[in-house]
C-alpha cells in the first residue's frame, strides 16, 4: 500500500493506492481511517477495488458500520470506482443519497475526488 499526499494550503488529502484488497471489515476500515487521521490526513481517496464486494451489498451492513466511524471521526472519504454495475435499489439510492452531502461520496475518477475532497 502507498499513500500519495496532495495538498491546497492547510489542506491534507491521502490516496490510498494497492493492488489488493485493504479494507475486508469494519476493524481494516477502521484501521486504516486512524492510521491516516493521525497523520493529519482529513481526507482520504480510496478504490473500490481496495474494498471487499461485500461492502456494497447493504444487507450486510458492513458499509454502514466502516462509513459510520468516518463520520464519527469528521473525515471526508471519497471511493472511486465504476457504481453503475450495481444495479439494486438499496446501493443505488445510498450512493445518490451519499453523494448529496461532502462526508461520503462515491465518484468515478480521482479526480474528481480530488476536487471533490479539496473544495
Amino acid at each position: 500500500m502507498n499513500i500519495k499526499t496532495h495538498r491546497i494550503g492547510e489542506r491534507k488529502l491521502a490516496e490510498v493506492i494497492s493492488d489488493s484488497v485493504l479494507i475486508n471489515n469494519a476493524d481494516e476500515g477502521l484501521q486504516l481511517l486512524v492510521d491516516l487521521y493521525y497523520q493529519d490526513f482529513e481526507s482520504i481517496i480510496i478504490y473500490e477495488s481496495n474494498i471487499t464486494p461485500v461492502f456494497f451489498d447493504l444487507k450486510t451492513g458492513l458499509a454502514g458500520e466502516i462509513l459510520q466511524k468516518f463520520s464519527n471521526y469528521r473525515v471526508r472519504l471519497a471511493i472511486v470506482g465504476d457504481f453503475e454495475k450495481y444495479t439494486g435499489k438499496s446501493i443505488r439510492d445510498f450512493i445518490f443519497e451519499s453523494n448529496k452531502g461532502r462526508l461520503i461520496n462515491f465518484l468515478s475518477t480521482a479526480d474528481e475526488a480530488k476536487d471533490k475532497l479539496l473544495s
